[in-house]
């Protein structure tokens, strides 16, 4: 049965190792939430710095371009020219607040953009934040009021070297680029972030199937230690129980008894030692010596009549040599437990072993003893065994009942498959 050992379980995701300058501080922020400062904005990066830089510059030559073209515009008066260029010159000072506030800022510029040429480089750089930083809902919203102002702004003011139309084609087009430039750069960094939430969820799940191997593990261990040591000790309890309540028998029985309880502490530490042999070699459930099958259950029960208890075995199984290991190895385990619990719960009772079934209908096996002659002795932890057959059934794709019959006895009745 295979464990798994504190060196190969899945170690705690680590922190990111690349250089965090080249990245943009608020995917930075996504990747590694646990560095995120607590109600406050994150540090830039030196890649920021580089980027708002390069903005800032952009939406200064854009304006100053824009701001040569002022005089060639008709009818435009000397003091509209120069409160054009204070605007658009606020407006490219209003860049460096473009990561605190992307929606404000944008939303702010469409109306700057209205009342100024100069403008329109910032215009363009808080649109391409917004739509870096911000959900689609709020870019459709400030974009598509900035595309909806292009006709009245070219109507309002005409460029004389571009005809109407295809200055607001122009206008459009710039803008749904510098919008679908911004998304195309928002869908990387989501992209990446859903990587790295992938790859922290693959490795969760891989620790917890880890931590599940070898609970499991334990559990099977556990479950076989039950099944092979109570029928062991059951049998020690019995003899010595006999020797202390009959001190004055024969010494025949004596030698008897004590050979049987030798015997019977050899085939313990010798189970013991198999099971936790198993532990220590990660080894399968058929390493080692092996493991009983549908053949054993004669011997079970030949040993289990010199202990004292009264067994009758019948058997009607079709080709017994056939059916597979693991239902044998399965059905002598619940046949082993149920002899135990007779032993323990009533003692020198009848009981009663029925294996029968064939290929294609399964293997049902009946263990019943009649009903004990007094009041049950008290054992501690009772029901355990059963409710760890029950579970060794199902996992061989079988199930198992079990309760008191009409007589007053008590019956377990195990079907497992057999195709």
């Amino acid at each position: 049965m295979p464990t798994v050992s504190a060196d190969q379980q899945t170690p705690d995701t680590p922190a990111f190792t690349g250089r965090r300058w080249l990245l943009p501080s608020a995917l930075f922020e996504e990747l590694e939430p646990d560095t995120a400062r607590e109600g406050r904005r994150p540090r830039r990066t030196a890649r920021d710095w580089v980027v708002d830089f390069a903005c800032f510059l952009l939406a200064v030559g854009i304006g100053i371009a824009s701001a040569d073209a002022l005089p060639d515009e008709p009818d435009l008066s000397p003091a509209v020219a120069v409160a054009d260029q204070w605007i658009g010159a606020f407006a490219c000072a209003a860049v460096w607040l473009r990561r605190r506030w992307p929606v404000g800022l944008a939303a702010a510029m469409v109306p700057v953009s209205f009342a100024s040429v100069t403008a329109g480089g910032a215009t363009l750089v808080a649109l391409f934040t917004l739509a870096v930083h911000r959900p689609f809902r709020h870019v459709a919203w400030v974009g598509g009021a900035s595309v909806a102002v292009q006709p009245l702004f070219y109507w309002l003011r005409p460029d004389p070297q571009v005809p109407f139309f295809l200055g607001v084609l122009l206008g459009v087009l710039l803008t749904t680029a510098v919008v679908g430039w911004g998304l195309l750069a928002r869908s990387k960094r989501q992209l990446l972030v859903s990587l790295r939430d992938r790859a922290r969820r693959a490795e969760t799940e891989a620790r917890l199937r880890a931590e599940q191997a070898q609970r499991l593990a334990r559990e099977a261990i556990a479950r076989e230690m039950h099944d092979v040591l109570a029928h062991r000790l059951t049998l020690l309890s019995v003899h010595a129980g006999a020797l202390e309540f009959r001190p004055d028998a024969p010494r025949a029985e004596v030698v008897r008894a004590a050979g049987v309880i030798r015997e019977s502490a050899h085939e313990a530490l010798q189970d013991l030692r198999e099971i936790i042999g198993v532990l220590r070699a990660a080894d399968t459930d058929d390493a080692g010596r092996p493991q009983p099958t549908l053949a054993a259950l004669e011997a079970l029960v030949t040993e289990s009549r010199e202990a004292g208890m009264k067994v009758a075995l019948a058997g009607q199984v079709a080709e017994p040599a056939a059916v597979p290991a693991s239902v044998g190895r399965t059905a002598y385990r619940i046949a082993q437990e149920a002899l135990t619990n007779a032993r323990k719960h009533a003692p020198g009772t009848e009981v009663s072993v029925s294996v029968a079934g064939a290929r294609g209908d399964g293997l049902t096996v009946v263990v019943r003893n009649a009903r004990p002659g007094g009041p049950p002795p008290h054992v501690p932890g009772s029901g355990q065994g059963l409710i760890g057959l029950t579970e060794r059934a199902a996992l061989a794709g079988g199930t198992l009942e079990h309760g008191p019959t009409a007589d007053g006895g008590f019956e377990v009745r195990a079907r497992l498959p057999w195709g």
